[in-house]
């Protein structure tokens, strides 16, 4: 138990690397301002203040850094989820290049790169080969498209 007392510091260090690790593990940035308190624990150790003051000092900095620096941390390093759309919800709104013709009943548009079969909402216009058209909808494997510029004077009527 002396030795605790002499090298409190040492103590402190192998909570922070231990929290360290966990963070690695979760990625959520507050293991790692837990580490921070942890680190200031141990610099109050160093430094020779008692138990009590080293404790205060851990968790004084630990919060300091969760109320400050996670969110700007979190902020620089975290993907928003509003941003990770996948698959065909990604694909609405954006544009795409008509191949062949699109009709109310079949087509082919490039839309990210890839060929999609299309077609237009019913009672739709006939878009026409290197037009541009804007995804509104995805039915199974099938973009329902518009003429981009129809898509923008709707968006201007309302």
């Amino acid at each position: 138990m002396r030795w605790f007392e002499d090298n409190a510091y040492l103590a402190w260090l192998g909570l922070a690397l231990a929290l360290g690790a966990i963070e690695a593990a979760t990625v959520d940035f507050v293991f790692l301002m837990l580490a921070g308190g942890a680190v200031g624990g141990a610099v109050a150790a160093a430094i020779g203040l008692n138990i009590w003051f080293q404790v205060v000092t851990a968790v004084v900095v630990a919060a300091l850094l969760i109320g400050f620096v996670r969110p700007v941390v979190q902020r620089r390093f975290m993907v928003p989820d509003s941003h990770t759309l996948m698959g065909a919800p990604a694909q609405i709104g954006r544009s795409a290049v008509v191949l062949s013709t699109v009709t109310a009943h079949d087509g082919r548009v490039k839309l990210g790169g890839e060929t999609w079969s299309a077609r237009t909402a019913p009672e739709g216009p006939v878009c026409l080969p290197g037009e541009e058209v804007r995804v509104v909808a995805i039915e199974g494997a099938t973009a329902i498209v518009t003429s981009a510029g129809r898509a923008r004077e709707e968006v201007q009527d309302q």
